[in-house]
Order: structure tokens, then sequence, then C-alpha cells
């Protein structure tokens, strides 16, 4: 999940199993109905619709960890179409984006999203969450380890915890600093999209911590910044390729 609610449905006490959803319940995030789209002379200009078209397109066309990220999708037999797989909608809360696992869809909030560097994190966030989805049996509503995995994943790897990132956010300085950053954005991640309490939270990213945090799938590293991503990139591409020295 990328960003953070305010809001959040009310789910079972703390202690209680997590029951399936219902067919038409939405998460990451809640996905209200959409308005009928406006008609006459305020409908031509440069909508918020608009804009989020245009970064998203940037975003799969130029991003390294993106293009890395769609390469592995489509190696792991989930090929991503960006008509079918992404829905630019506006969002309840400051949250940016999610994965509805329910519809395997990317939900971009293009009310929140206001650059281009934002959308390319949410993005990136996003088809790691897509890419844990496709690979393994993840039960994002029934198991809060699983949900706790792929957020500290998501958080390792997307850039989001890069060390401009950080210093935009006065965070600095740290012993293991990185390592911290994952782990509180995980716990965040968590409380935007269950409600329960914080100790429970920490207790399903420190239990999964170690083997999620050193799985660096479909990266092979940590991408630190853009040229990480690059080389990782072309490392993908290359895993395959037989050398030799005839």
């Amino acid at each position: 999940m990328a960003g953070a609610g305010d809001e959040r449905e009310p789910g079972p006490a703390a202690g209680e199993p997590q029951q399936p959803p219902p067919a038409s319940f939405q998460v990451f995030p809640e996905r209200p109905a959409q308005e009928k789209p406006q008609q006459g002379l305020l409908s031509s200009f440069f909508t918020h619709n608009q804009k989020c078209q245009l970064m998203l397109l940037r975003t799969l066309q130029t991003n390294p960890y993106v293009k890395l990220l769609l390469d592995a999708m489509k190696h792991s037999g989930c090929a991503v179409n960006r008509d079918r797989h992404f829905s630019c909608e506006d969002c309840s809360g400051n949250v940016s984006g999610g994965f509805d696992a329910s519809t395997s869809q990317i939900v971009l909030c293009q009310n929140n999203i206001g650059n281009q560097d934002h959308m390319d994190r949410v993005v990136t966030h996003e088809l790691i969450h897509a890419f844990d989805h496709c690979r393994a049996h993840v039960h994002w509503f029934t198991n809060v380890r699983h949900l706790a995995c792929s957020e500290i994943r998501a958080a390792n790897l997307s850039g989001d915890c890069s060390l401009v990132n950080e210093i935009f956010r006065l965070h600095f300085g740290l012993k293991r600093h990185h390592q911290t950053c994952v782990r509180d954005r995980a716990i965040l991640s968590i409380l935007a999209v269950r409600n329960i309490s914080r100790e429970i939270a920490e207790k399903a990213v420190d239990e999964v911590f170690e083997s999620c945090f050193n799985d660096h799938e479909p990266f092979g590293r940590i991408p630190h910044s853009k040229i990480y991503a690059k080389y990782a990139h072309r490392d993908f591409q290359n895993r395959d390729r037989y050398y030799s020295n005839i």
C-alpha cells in the first residue's frame, strides 16, 4: 500500500481470525463509486485523470524499476496490460495508490499523486505487490504475515527508503537506517489497510522481517537508485543467457 489513509473499515478484533471479504469488497484503497464525467466546457481542460494517464504512460516507458518489474511479471506468466491492470481514480484520505487483489488491478489515486517522481514510486511499490500476488499464494485478507512480507519487500525494493526520500522526510543519521525505514514504512502500510493495533502490525513485521527483507526478487539486489535498478534490469534480462568461451 502506498501512503496511509485516515479512515479504515471496521475489521476483526485483535486475535480473531480475519474472514475473506465478500465479492464486492474493494481494498487497497477503498474504491468509491465513480461519478459520471462532467459535460461542457470544463470537461475539455486537462483533468486529474488525463494527468494521471500521461504520468503513468511515462513511468511505464522510462522508469527502470518499473521496466524490470513488467519484464518479471511477463516472465512469470502475468503479463501486465496498461488498460486492464491500472486504474486512475479519486481516492479518499491521503492514500496514493494500492493493489486490488480481487481484480488484480493497481489503483492510482489521481487526486493525490502530484508529480512524476511520486507516480514512479507508487507504480513501483504496487507492482511489487502484483508480482508477489503472481508468484505466490498470498492470503492478503486472512494472513497478516503475508501482507507484512509484501509490504516489507515493497518498501525495501521500490526506492521508497532511498537516501533522498528519507532526507525529504527529515529522517537520517541513524544506524541501520535503511532497515529501520523499511520496517516503519511496512508497519504504516499495514495500519492503512487493516483495522488492527500497532502492536499486532509490529509483531507481524518483526516475525517475517529477516526473510522478507533478504528476498530481493526480481531485482537480485536492493536497488538504491535508478542506476542500481538499471543494472538489475540488465542482469535480469541476461539471467538465462548461456555464456561460452568458445
